[in-house]
């Protein structure tokens, strides 16, 4: 996916395109994780659809939970969907900056291998 520490650093448009892709991937994931949780509320809790999509947002974006949940099953969906929302937070991080760090770490020419010591 991305060139060997011993190939060329690759130019700034392919660069800048490898950074469209990845935020792309993220955006999608976001997304994805974003109507699963709207679905969750909608199914499992009967909010309407944009109460729903305040409740999942708010989770997604680490602010919590909006109002008070009235049945059992809306409340282990809240807590399992906070609990997927924080590694999909992880993950969406790491897809955004690995080509940002692998760029910084070509550019410095580290290695896995270069520290031994």
């Amino acid at each position: 996916m991305f060139e060997h520490f011993r190939e060329p650093l690759v130019p700034q448009r392919l660069f800048y395109g490898r950074m469209l892709r990845h935020t792309l991937g993220a955006v999608g994931l976001v997304a994805c994780t974003l109507w699963v949780g709207m679905a969750g509320y909608h199914w499992f809790e009967g909010l309407p659809w944009v109460d729903a999509y305040v409740h999942a947002a708010m989770l997604l974006g680490g602010m919590g939970p909006v109002a008070e949940l009235h049945t059992t099953a809306g409340k282990l969906f809240a807590g399992s969907y906070a609990l997927f929302s924080g590694i999909v937070f992880l993950v969406v991080a790491g897809i955004f900056f690995a080509p940002v760090v692998h760029r910084a770490m070509h550019r410095f020419h580290l290695d896995d291998n270069a520290s031994t010591s």
